[in-house]
């Protein structure tokens, strides 16, 4: 029974192990064959990751099979630290995206978002250099050409009634707000009543690499975006502190029993 918890932290240990390896070749193939920044940003924490996933599981398993003490110590206290890192950034994931909603439209399907119903943390990562490189990876991306593609056959009445995703109602199009004559889904005609008061409407423009990725509603969709995302990251990440705390419970045994053999083995 003593040895019961040792075989079960290796075991875990060896999965965790395995499943390191292809988070490693998925980021190496991503700094190879990516060629947009929404593939390339990706790389090194999938890397870092990967690796760091290996080094503890292999310290795991050494320490809990082949019995050594300081080992399985080290490994107790680098996932101690890893518990209490993933608890803080868990707690911080939902205190930055509990704020920030879409607006919903009289008439329309979609909605629309505005950048100062975000945490200002939020708002501060979609600005300056970093919103360049996402705008960039937008365009490069292709994303509303596809759009405009899916929604090609639909007069103004069919448009106004489908559910556009976040960053297909913030940068693919204007602003409910400036009142243009749709034409088609990146094509809309501006009106003749002087500038409005939403700056989105200057922004805005009808050639495809302009669209609206410099508007404030493109940057408020991609956060909704990034927002959901992190919700659902945010879940993931509870259900692994669970099982990471299950593992570490298991590997406190283990390390005990590593302790009890090497008193018994000096007497």
């Amino acid at each position: 029974m003593l040895n019961f918890s040792n075989t079960l932290i290796g075991i875990l240990n060896f999965v965790t192990f395995l499943l390191s390896i292809p988070i490693i070749i998925a980021g190496i193939w991503l700094s190879k064959q990516g060629v947009t920044d929404c593939e390339h940003w990706l790389e090194k924490p999938a890397i870092v990751f990967g690796v760091f996933l290996l080094m503890i599981s292999v310290m795991g398993l050494v320490g809990s099979c082949c019995r050594v003490s300081w080992l399985m110590w080290v490994y107790l206290f680098i996932m101690f630290l890893l518990i209490l890192l993933l608890f803080g950034c868990t707690v911080f994931a939902f205190v930055v995206t509990n704020k920030g909603a879409g607006e919903v439209l009289s008439g329309k399907g979609f909605k629309e978002y505005r950048l100062g119903n975000y945490s200002n943390w939020l708002q501060e990562r979609v600005s300056g250099r970093t919103w360049n490189n996402i705008r960039s990876c937008l365009v490069s991306s292709e994303y509303c050409s596809k759009y405009k593609k899916h929604y090609a056959d639909h007069n103004d009445t069919m448009f106004y009634k489908e559910k556009l995703s976040s960053v297909e109602s913030g940068c693919c199009k204007p602003s409910n707000d400036c009142g243009f004559t749709y034409i088609s889904p990146t094509n809309w005609t501006k009106t003749e009543k002087g500038v409005p008061a939403n700056p989105d409407c200057n922004a805005w423009n009808n050639d495809p690499n302009i669209l609206c990725y410099n508007c404030q509603s493109c940057k408020a969709g991609f956060l909704q975006n990034i927002k959901k995302s992190w919700k659902k990251v945010s879940i993931a990440n509870i259900i692994l502190l669970i099982f990471l705390t299950v593992v570490y419970s298991i590997g406190c045994l283990a390390f005990r029993n590593n302790r009890n053999g090497d008193y018994y083995n000096k007497y």
